[in-house]
């Protein structure tokens, strides 16, 4: 009797079964790492991106504002180190995501959550059938008033729209990404002090937190560093000494569907590499996951 249709994982294998034909894929080991990084111009900075690619080596390395076009995308160092399949959705001097892998992606999805041309998702399915999207949410300006302040209007149109397909998801998914909101008190550095500046606002806060109930999403910085201890990702350049003064917020998260985040088993802040040369105002996450 023939066996069914659909994907078998055994040993770092992808044996897909179907049509009369066996179709094998490596899928780089018993584990799958994925890195998340904003990396505020790839081009600028990516001497960094090297460095952190060859000491830590991610399966998957997702960027958020590479702020350049998909034409001029600097591909040869992504090569050279093994990355070959990257999908790309860039802009000129703005925004922009890419989502680089040692293993083969299939199913580029670009979804507009503004409607307005901004390029600030790219979705990828991996050879093991998991979907990773990873996500450039926007700032949302300076005044948390949508009334005055149009970009904190399409902030929250933005999360309301992903919340909608979050919905309706189905498939075992990593979102990761910049989402531009640090929806805990612990996750900034004063609570009372950034109630009332945007990424900390109580409306962003419920907004993401719609986000996270709408597919039971696990929070994976949270799952391995819990609240209340320290967790930050994202220091100000006005700062004269970010370590010193430490002002610091998490805005950049990395979640799973539930079956996926039952897989977890390693979480990862970089927090020096903020002090690269050129640093980034972001720093990375690792999450790794046991196939």
């Amino acid at each position: 009797m023939p066996p069914e249709q659909g994907p078998i994982l055994f040993r770092g294998l992808i044996i897909a079964v179907g049509d009369g034909r066996v179709r094998i894929a490596y899928i780089g080991g018993m584990t799958l790492s994925i890195a998340t990084w904003n990396i505020n111009s790839v081009r600028f900075r990516l001497d960094i991106v090297e460095r952190f690619l060859a000491q830590h080596a991610p399966d998957v390395l997702c960027l958020q504002e590479t702020k350049v076009i998909d034409g001029e995308f600097p591909h040869q160092m992504f090569e050279d180190l093994g990355y070959r399949y990257r999908l790309l959705n860039g802009q000129k001097m703005h925004h922009g995501v890419a989502t680089i892998s040692r293993i083969p992606m299939t199913e580029e999805r670009r979804f507009d959550w503004q409607d307005n041309g901004e390029a600030r998702h790219i979705g990828a399915r991996l050879a093991n059938g998991l979907l990773v999207e990873n996500v450039y949410v926007p700032a949302g300006g300076d005044v948390p008033d949508a009334r005055i302040n149009p970009k904190f209007g399409q902030k929250l149109a933005f999360l309301e729209r992903m919340t909608r397909w979050s919905e309706g998801l189905r498939d075992s998914t990593v979102i990761v990404g910049d989402f531009n909101v640090a929806p805990l008190e612990c996750d900034v550095w004063s609570h009372k002090a950034l109630l009332g500046v945007v990424s900390h606002t109580p409306i962003e806060v419920e907004a993401l937190a719609a986000l996270q109930a709408s597919h039971d999403w696990v929070d994976l910085g949270r799952h391995f560093i819990a609240a209340p201890e320290r967790l930050f990702t994202w220091w100000s350049y006005r700062a004269t000494d970010w370590k010193l003064s430490d002002r610091g917020r998490r805005l950049d998260h990395i979640w799973a569907s539930p079956d996926v985040g039952r897989q977890a088993t390693k979480f990862e802040v970089l927090e020096d590499a903020r002090n690269w040369g050129k640093p980034s105002d972001h720093v990375p996450q690792i999450v790794t996951l046991e196939l």
